[in-house]
């Protein structure tokens, strides 16, 4: 890949470039790099391993650029090689910029008041607020202007965020994200409310550019200016979508007030272009927020829960804090079962009062599971912890009386305790977690998973996930213990705690 990038330099330039710097990826299958001649000019050159989304981009750039859209100028391009040059618009993004004004902000002690926009949400600097407000007048024009010059047959994988496209990313957030997590739902109810979802946001009329990834990370400012990148995937849809995708992306953590801002200003923007439905657009918002913000997670949940990158799970709690102001508001269409999914994911996740999520120092992450389903994730994503294997010790599940019961009831607990291999097993194992407690304390780690397994996940993890429980809050108050019975929608009870714990 670098040696093909290479040649289409000395292709274009004449000559090879002096310097080659590979620059910080995006998640996606993408590559870049930075290549400077010997003139010190610089470019960037890019590899995919799509050929037609490749095409797709290199054609919406040239045509954006001759529309006059701030858009990379493509200087050369090698499709069949899966290669092309571009314009260096140097290193900023607009999410970069936002997260160093925010620290700036932090370490100089600044507090003002008018740029939180309220809502206990993180300060926003004015020249942020700023940038935010030139991006917004510019997203009217890619979607009117970029409409009539962009060549939907070459758009990549589909030409139009149509039906079948919607419940393409419903479905990524289910198989993605709350497969992955571990968060229970009823498969046939929630295929119905993604259908009734879907039927709700295509009232919207779709004959606008669609960028499709249009958020904070995916526009540079070059000279406090925004440029536009990563439009590859862009098609016919709905305006909605764009919108809310800048303004709901997880980890800017818009404040509330000033996103209302923005769509004011957004559709006076667009009404400078062509007559807007102003009632029309803002009915059907939340639905594209709601859809766009499931999409974002089941992004979330691929690249962390099942890749193994763990930044990606970062924005997790803030994308549950988003969804809990949507619960706030009332959901846009009556979908029971996404409520009640949705909450169970504000519930577990979401933070308050502020742009990182508040820590008490260290938190250890108990889990009960049950073999038969495969072992849980990290909820932390850095790998370190235990799993214990609980199925050596004597079973009460395989007694009539104790098979409605679990853990959490007296009767199983008795039972378990009564039996010397149990209290052998889990002094051994208490006393590994609190050795390792310890070290991680006292190296600065904010996190450890320990995870107990059994047959069916009802009796013993649960009890010695419990009884863990009461050890390391005794031994260690300040350091957190969440603990999460991943089986508990599967019990005969359906997860009622009949011991009251």
């Amino acid at each position: 890949m670098h040696d093909r990038i290479i040649r289409l330099f000395r292709s274009h330039f004449g000559s090879d470039p002096v310097t080659v710097t590979a620059l910080a990826g995006d998640g996606s299958a993408r590559t870049y790099l930075r290549l400077i001649g010997p003139d010190g000019r610089g470019v960037v050159g890019g590899y995919g391993p799509e050929r037609e989304e490749n095409r797709a981009f290199v054609a919406y750039a040239r045509a954006f650029r001759e529309a006059g859209l701030p858009v990379p100028d493509v200087l050369a391009a090698d499709l069949d090689a899966g290669v092309w040059l571009e314009e260096d618009l140097g290193d900023v993004t607009l999410f970069d910029a936002l997260r160093a004004a925010r620290e700036r902000e932090r370490t100089t002690g600044a507090d003002d008041a008018a740029s939180t926009g309220g809502a206990g949400r993180a300060a926003l600097p004015a020249e942020i607020r700023g940038a935010y407000g030139r991006v917004v007048d510019w997203l009217p024009r890619f979607q009117v202007e970029g409409h009539r010059v962009a060549d939907y047959r070459l758009a990549y994988p589909h030409r139009a965020f149509d039906r079948q496209s919607i419940l393409w990313d419903l479905n990524y957030f289910k198989y993605h994200f709350l497969k992955l997590a571990h968060v229970p739902f009823h498969e046939a109810r929630l295929e119905r409310d993604f259908r009734r979802l879907a039927a709700f946001v295509l009232r919207a009329p779709a004959d606008h550019f669609l960028y499709r990834d249009f958020q904070s990370r995916n526009v540079m400012l070059r000279e406090g200016e925004p440029w536009f990148i990563d439009f590859q995937g862009g098609r016919r849809g709905a305006p909605q979508y764009d919108l809310a995708s800048l303004l709901f992306d997880a980890k800017a953590d818009l404040p509330a007030v000033f996103r209302t801002e923005l769509v004011n200003r957004y559709l006076d923007a667009r009404a400078a272009l062509e007559p807007v439905d102003r009632s029309g657009f803002l009915e059907l918002f939340p639905g594209f927020v709601l859809v766009r913000l499931m999409q974002a997670m089941g992004a979330y949940g691929y690249r962390g829960f099942y890749e193994g990158k763990p930044r990606f799970l970062e924005s997790v709690p803030y994308a549950a804090r988003n969804v809990a102001g949507i619960l706030e508001e009332g959901l846009p269409v009556e979908t029971p079962e996404l409520e009640a999914v949705l909450e169970r994911i504000a519930e577990r996740w979401s933070v308050e009062g502020g742009a990182e999520p508040r820590r008490r120092g260290m938190t250890v992450h108990v889990t009960s599971f049950s073999y038969r389903r495969g072992y849980p994730s990290d909820p932390a994503g850095h790998g370190g912890g235990f799993v214990f294997d609980c199925r050596s010790l004597p079973n009460p599940g395989r007694e009539r009386a104790y098979v409605e019961l679990t853990g959490l009831d007296e009767p199983v607990q008795a039972y378990l305790e009564a039996e010397a291999v149990c209290r052998a097993f889990f002094e051994h194992a208490a006393a590994l977690v609190q050795e390792q407690v310890t070290s991680y304390r006292a190296r600065g780690f904010t996190d450890l998973a320990v995870a107990f397994g059994c047959t069916g996940g009802q009796h013993r993890s649960v009890y010695l996930a419990e009884r863990l429980r009461a050890v390391l809050r005794e031994r260690f108050p300040e350091v957190d213990v969440d603990v999460t019975h991943r089986e508990r929608p599967f019990w005969p009870n359906g997860g009622r705690d009949t011991a009251g714990a």
